[in-house]
């Protein structure tokens, strides 16, 4: 197994296997997002499961939405996947946060974060309230909770209110395609993310260490383990579909960097 941290009680690889790929948001086009759908079938998602628990990661995230996603996850579980599931939940498709909390739980994830798009429009509304009813009900439920959030500011005010237990950091402020605005990668954000992950002393999950593709793999690892807290984990989209090979890949990089600080 690749080296583990305590994770808000949780024993979690230092490198979790994320969801965008399987569920087709590349971030990149919309012909790469069909692209990535028609090639995760409910049978390769499986595999890729089964082949990162071999390769050494304990640990993988997916959204609580996208249909054939969720349904693997709730079919790996029942099955007795050994992987453990931290759940991104939304309530688009449920109607309240309170549904989405019920059926991550149900389902059987060890940890949840509320996606980012929301804790950004919380930050944007100064909405404490409904975070505070959000953390709170879910925190009933027994399990580290989380927020993401794709500007380090959101991160800041939530951690100010000293509310969740564990912080997902995007590396990339590319929060404006949930408002209609478009993919926006700047380099430059890199800087203010890991700097946020720095000022947080609770654990953090970095995620779009690559940019959702643009940037060179081995030094995105090199980068994002250099300068996150040695309590911290990253999470990475994979899609097999591009090279079959790309898990194994990965869990050499988080092997070869991770260790090595």
């Amino acid at each position: 197994m690749l080296p583990t941290v305590d994770f808000c009680g949780l024993k979690m690889t230092r490198l979790l296997m994320g969801a965008n790929p399987i569920g087709g948001f590349s971030h990149q086009n919309k012909q790469r997002d069909a692209e990535m759908v028609a090639y995760h079938t409910p049978e390769r998602i499986q595999e890729g499961w089964a082949r990162a628990w071999a390769a050494g990661i304990n640990t993988f995230v997916t959204n609580n939405e996208t249909p054939h996603v969720i349904q693997a996850t709730e079919k790996y579980i029942a099955e007795g996947g050994p992987m453990q599931w931290v759940a991104q939940v939304s309530f688009r498709t449920l109607g309240t946060m309170q549904k989405a909390i019920d059926q991550a739980v149900q389902i059987g994830c060890k940890a949840m974060y509320f996606h980012g798009a929301l804790t950004d429009n919380l930050f944007l509304e100064r909405d404490e309230k409904t975070l505070r009813e959000w953390v709170a009900y879910a925190k009933d439920k027994g399990i580290p909770v989380g927020v993401a959030a794709h500007a380090p500011a959101s991160h800041y005010w939530v951690n100010d209110l000293d509310l969740v237990d564990f912080h997902t950091v995007c590396f990339f402020d590319c929060g404006s395609v949930h408002n209609k605005a478009g993919e926006k990668f700047h380099l430059g954000d890199v800087f203010e993310a890991v700097k946020c992950i720095q000022t947080i002393q609770k654990p953090c999950i970095g995620y779009k260490i690559m940019g959702a593709g643009r940037i060179d793999a081995a030094m995105a690892f090199q980068y994002a383990y250099s300068n996150i807290k040695p309590g911290d984990v990253v999470n990475v989209g994979m899609h097999r579909g591009d090279k079959d090979g790309i898990i194994e890949e990965n869990v050499a990089l988080a092997e070869k960097f991770a260790t090595a600080q």
